[in-house]
């Protein structure tokens, strides 16, 4: 009776994973209409760490496209691109640039992003010291450049 019960919950669950395979996820990468044109040192830390969610420039990686993990990480590219999308810098007024930049430098200082459940498996997203460090010295050199500009 129980094989007969568990056999029936393995076909139905394998039923459903097939099923959950047919669900159309959205994988497009829209063209780069302005990069965010960082120093060299600041765009290698961005491309490392968050260019794979906060761009238009994403690396699928093979689980995208195995459901569920399909919509969590296509969920997590359209939430992280709606907060911050470093392919489509033109769009955003000079002050929202400078918001976003400090949001940045805060996040990275503050260890939440890129999040734990990215670096888990992209153990070469992890921000070191130094890359922290990279990008607030950026911060500090456009806040300047800023100033100079007034």
């Amino acid at each position: 009776m129980f094989k007969k019960w568990l056999k029936r919950v393995l076909i139905g669950l394998g039923v459903v994973f097939v099923l959950l395979q047919l669900v159309p996820q959205d994988r497009e990468n829209p063209p780069v209409t302005l990069d965010i044109g960082a120093p060299p040192a600041v765009d290698a830390v961005l491309r490392r760490s968050c260019y794979d969610c906060h761009s238009n420039e994403v690396r699928w990686p093979w689980y995208a496209y195995v459901a569920p993990a399909s919509f969590l990480v296509t969920q997590d590219v359209a939430d992280a691109r709606y907060v911050l999308n470093l392919s489509e810098w033109d769009t955003y007024d000079e002050g929202l640039q400078i918001s976003l930049i400090e949001d940045i430098v805060d996040h990275a200082e503050e260890g939440v992003m890129p999040p734990e459940q990215y670096t888990l498996v992209h153990r070469d997203a992890v921000l070191s010291e130094a890359d922290v460090d990279v990008l607030r010295q950026w911060a500090r050199d456009l806040e300047e450049a800023d100033l100079d500009d007034r």
